[in-house]
């Protein structure tokens, strides 16, 4: 089996999908408590890295994404897909999975 070397510029997503790069976990709280690894919370905000060309309507065109590449956006807690790249975490959502661009 041949091995395949993948890295984020190597990544296309299909149809409505975007790549996103996860922003990292809070260390601390408020109130400057540290975090250990098992307390943290999955982050919800990430920068856009690669949007697919968008869903095909069923008369063949394709609707846009709306979001472009280098957007933050807040994306739903569990959706997606996780993959980590180079020791980087990412990932893969669905438009309908992201629920606001973050200005």
């Amino acid at each position: 089996m041949a091995a395949i070397n993948i890295n984020v510029s190597t990544v296309k997503p299909l149809g409505d999908r975007v790549f996103v790069k996860v922003n990292a976990s809070e260390e601390k709280t408020a109130g400057g408590i540290l975090l250990p690894e098992t307390a943290k919370e999955k982050p919800q905000i990430g920068e856009i890295v690669a949007v697919g060309p968008g869903k095909r309507n069923d008369d063949g065109s394709r609707s846009e994404v709306e979001v472009k590449v280098g957007d933050q956006v807040l994306y739903s807690k569990y959706a997606g897909t996780d993959i980590k790249l180079g020791g980087e975490d990412y990932v893969l959502l669905s438009e309908k999975d992201i629920l606001a661009a973050v200005a």
